[in-house]
């Protein structure tokens, strides 16, 4: 009898041992994509803030994390790196929630823009939309002018740049913080 459950075993131990290596690329085989939101410039340096929609191979906002955010280093060869932690809790990170009666989900930056964007597919693209100038756009970029100096800068002033849902038109708005 002995002899019989031992192959049994061997085998069964085979499998699992099998299963756990071949599970990461079972997993992960599939790449997410990533489709470009919109980038956070800065006075500071060439370096950008590039917000951008996770995707699942479906086309689909991924639902753990549908947005991504992270550095291109402009000024040193346009190399990609994460926020850090101090960046991510007060200046470029955010939060993101799903609609679930607009079937959209909202963004809200750290940083205090005074307003949310709201993101979702359009013609076939996932799009970042917020009033600029009062009205409904896609927003391509922020530009932040800051004076350096003491703990944290001082922001001076926030451009906005984007198209009008409506019209396609270019949109732009100086926005000066209290």
């Amino acid at each position: 009898m002995q002899s019989v459950i031992q192959p049994f075993l061997k085998t069964i131990f085979a499998t699992i041992i099998c299963t756990a290596l071949l599970m990461p690329v079972l997993c992960f085989s599939k790449e997410l994509k990533i489709e470009h939101l919109f980038r956070i410039e800065r006075s500071k340096n060439a370096n950008i803030v590039q917000y951008d929609a996770q995707l699942t191979p479906e086309g689909k906002l991924k639902p753990e994390k549908p947005v991504i955010a992270y550095w291109i280093m402009n000024a040193n060869g346009g190399e990609k790196e994460d926020l850090n932690w101090v960046e991510k809790k007060i200046a470029y990170g955010f939060s993101v929630e799903y609609d679930t009666k607009g079937y959209f989900w909202i963004m809200d930056l750290v940083a205090n823009i005074q307003r949310k964007i709201k993101v979702y597919k359009v013609n076939g693209r996932y799009r970042a939309e917020t009033l600029i100038d009062g009205r409904p756009a896609f927003i391509d970029r922020i530009y932040i002018k800051s004076i350096e100096g003491g703990i944290r800068p001082k922001v001076k002033y926030i451009e906005f740049f984007g198209k009008g849902i409506k019209t396609g038109s270019n949109l732009y708005e100086k926005f000066i913080p209290a």
